[in-house]
């Protein structure tokens, strides 16, 4: 039988695999409070306004400092007098008029808790269809770039790209692994991936994403062997162009096939998180519609997981949106229950635990609600009842990454002790004035400067330096710092400043003048309340005023203009319709026949302990899938690994053959993998390899790289072992 595709054929089904995985290869929070109309939360009560009696007469202290206020209660009507009126029977009301009424309130209850159930179910109906339709995008978009369905196992690892096919190893050696403890083993202690040295990568690399998915893999694969039911087909696929022929298997049974499977299904689940988000924060499933489509809209914008799905944001990109909208309800419910701190605990573990870069965003999330405090918003004990769940979730993935250091030396581990301490501290040491100004001015200064101190106190006392590099980042944004590891960053797209095109992308789908029109709406709002509260001298009523801190619900429950509001989605539509039909026209097929020729000689030519050195994409995919030992790789985040690399590197410096010789055999490196593009490649003035070893040693500034003498002849301290079109491999002589 024979299949065509994109002139590929896939010609008579081989041995159709089992359940069992293939044969080892031989070796890279918005604020809260609601609209009375939305249905959630209190109505606002305006200062002033008498309170019913009972409990409801204790004026709660929304926002204040000093506890909670109370006002004398009014005179009550009896309670028995209230249910009848509330039952409509009036002052004298018979026994069976009495249970009537009883049951047509009931009946009326019941009716509405029916109707109020259907809608709910209803806006899960819808927001699972988005969660569908975004798994179906990534997954054709995906498809159509890579080809991937096609590709052979060496082919697909290659297409997992600098620190993707790194974390990707991670997964294939518990998956070939004996057993699932004995792959566990061999990834806590790792003897290839900085030689020569054994490292826990789950420690050092946010690893759990493929700890799991394996451990899914093995459980499914197992299952399907006993039931007896086929998880894969293997084909040979035709390359043509004078290629031979190589097995391509489809199938969950396949483990890259799985392993993306998975984390596009992860990605979908997100996009449903994010209709029931928008729903929820505006009271209408046509404010979930609206985020959904402006999520679809730009979606070049708001996510790259089609393109790049190992990286750690595709793992923890969905939990931050559940973490933001169960922020949300805590922070809209006066009442904060157990579960709801244990639920935003737990998101907050399953957002740290797979990204390294996670602990950034809780920081200015952390930021955001005590500058929130700190105007007045939302009370004290509030604050830290969420401290409190971030404080728990911060030391479980501490534990959970065998104590690593970065989390509690961290911005936000600091951020959180000192806002804790100024909640504690502020009531005793900052008396309540009339002009609270600079009341916000000394917490605030408090804030930042305790917490760039607890921090360097921290790093200091552990010895921590592995996150020394985000400093030097920060400062080359700002005052134009320079080194060699900074200008590894810089330099790299991902990690300059925004391209000017990219606001006008958001303008032209009327994504950033909305935001505008809407944030300047709730900035002119929140002005005119705290230049209200200012002026007050009653704390009580200002307590009131502020009981719900949260805007959102407010603006959407004045303006419901759905007309106005289908009206703005056409205009977003025309060019978003385009921007999705571009993403849509992207048609790929995935080759790197140098790489595979590259890979295929180490497998064959060279000894399974031999060691590599290199450029770290390259590192990443020798580790992979020539499991060869290897010194350097693309996860940067380590001081070590960061020293090593800049050895390593030397080779496209100005250094003399010599040295960089003598620095890599105390790597113990044997042989060294030369790209010719790393020698004149310059994304940037300033960005060639050579240029950036210029700011590092300007003493040797002027003379020819290395890289271009090894072209030439790399003898006597290197021999040429092999070469094509973009390799070559040079060994490291021993005399």
């Amino acid at each position: 039988m024979v299949v065509q595709t994109r002139g590929r054929h896939k010609e008579s089904p081989l041995k159709p695999s089992g359940a069992q995985p293939p044969p080892p290869q031989a070796a890279g929070a918005p604020q809260p409070g609601a609209s009375p109309r939305s249905g959630r939360g209190l109505p606002q009560k305006q200062p002033g306004r008498q309170l019913s009696c009972g409990a409801g007469a204790m004026r709660k202290g929304g926002t204040g400092r000093k506890g909670a206020k109370s006002e004398p209660q009014k005179p009550c009507r009896p309670l028995a007098q209230r249910v009848r009126e509330l039952l409509g029977l009036g002052q004298e009301g018979s026994l069976r008029g009495w249970r009537h009424g009883l049951q047509v309130f009931i009946e009326e209850k019941g009716a509405f808790i029916v109707r109020a159930d259907s809608k709910i179910w209803f806006t899960f109906i819808l927001a699972a269809f988005a969660g569908v339709l975004h798994w179906c995008h990534i997954t054709t978009l995906f498809e159509n770039d890579r080809h991937f369905s096609h590709l052979s196992t060496l082919e697909r690892e290659m297409a997992f790209r600098t620190e993707m096919g790194l974390y990707y190893s991670y997964f294939k050696t518990i998956v070939e692994a004996p057993s699932f403890w004995y792959g566990m083993w061999m990834i806590m202690n790792d003897k290839l991936t900085e030689y020569p040295l054994v490292i826990n990568t789950l420690k050092r690399f946010n690893l759990y994403p493929e700890v799991v998915l394996a451990s899914w893999y093995r459980i499914y694969t197992g299952v399907m062997d006993f039931i007896g039911l086929q998880t894969k087909t293997c084909w040979t696929v035709n390359r043509g162009e004078g290629l031979s022929p190589v097995e391509s298997c489809e199938g969950l049974g396949d483990p890259a096939s799985f392993y993306v499977a998975v984390i596009f299904l992860l990605n979908g689940v997100m996009m449903s998180l994010f209709f029931i988000y928008g729903t929820y924060l505006s009271g209408s499933r046509l404010g979930g519609l609206v985020t959904v489509l402006c999520y679809f809209f730009n979606h070049g914008e708001c996510t790259r997981v089609m393109w790049t799905p190992p990286l750690r944001e595709s793992f923890s990109y969905p939990f931050l949106v559940l973490q933001m909208l169960l922020l949300t309800y805590i922070l809209r419910t006066p009442n904060i229950n157990r579960g709801s701190l244990i639920a935003l605990c737990v998101s907050n573990v399953f957002f740290m635990l797979p990204w390294q870069f996670a602990q950034f965003v809780l920081l200015t999330q952390i930021a955001s609600l005590f500058a929130v405090y700190v105007v007045g918003y939302i009370d004290s004990l509030k604050l830290q009842k969420i401290l409190c769940a971030h404080m728990a979730s911060l030391a479980l993935c501490f534990i959970l990454m065998f104590g690593n250091s970065m989390l509690l030396t961290s911005y936000y581990a600091a951020s959180l002790a000192v806002i804790w301490g100024i909640l504690e501290l502020s009531p005793k040491f900052l008396k309540m004035s009339r002009r609270e100004v600079s009341l916000w001015a000394i917490e605030g200064f408090a804030w930042l400067f305790g917490t760039v101190t607890l921090k360097y106190l921290t790093s200091l006392i552990f010895g921590v330096a592995d996150d020394a590099h985000i400093s030097n980042l920060l400062k080359s944004k700002f005052i134009g710092y320079k080194d060699f590891d900074t200008l590894m960053y810089t330099c790299a797209a991902e990690f300059d400043f925004m391209e000017k095109e990219t606001p006008i992308r958001y303008t032209k789908t009327l994504l950033l003048p909305v935001v505008l029109v809407v944030f300047g709406v709730i900035t002119m709002k929140a002005i005119k309340y705290i230049v209200w509260v200012l002026s007050q001298k009653d704390l009580c009523e200002r307590e009131d005023h502020f009981n719900h801190g949260e805007l959102f619900g407010w603006l959407f429950g004045k303006i419901q203009p759905k007309t106005l509001v289908f009206a703005i989605l056409a205009i977003m539509a025309i060019e978003g319709s385009a921007n999705l039909q571009n993403q849509w026209n992207i048609m790929g097929e995935f080759s790197n026949l140098p790489q595979e020729e590259l890979l295929e000689w180490i497998k064959s030519s060279t000894r399974q302990d031999a060691v590599f050195a290199g450029a770290m994409p390259t590192m990443a995919s020798v580790k992979l899938s020539a499991l060869r030992p290897i010194v350097n790789h693309p996860h940067y985040e380590d001081a070590g690994l960061r020293a090593r690399t800049k050895i390593v590197y030397s080779m496209y410096s100005r250094k003399p053959a010599k040295e960089v010789k003598k620095e890599l055999l105390k790597l113990g490196v044997n042989y060294y993998i030369v790209e010719e593009s790393w020698c004149i490649r310059r994304t940037k003035p300033g960005c060639s390899m050579p240029e950036i070893w210029d700011v590092e040693d300007p003493a040797n500034a002027g003379k020819i790289p290395l890289c271009n003498l090894m072209s030439k002849d790399p003898r006597p301290y290197f021999n040429t072992v092999f070469q094509n079109s973009v390799y070559r491999i040079l060994k490291v002589t021993r005399e």
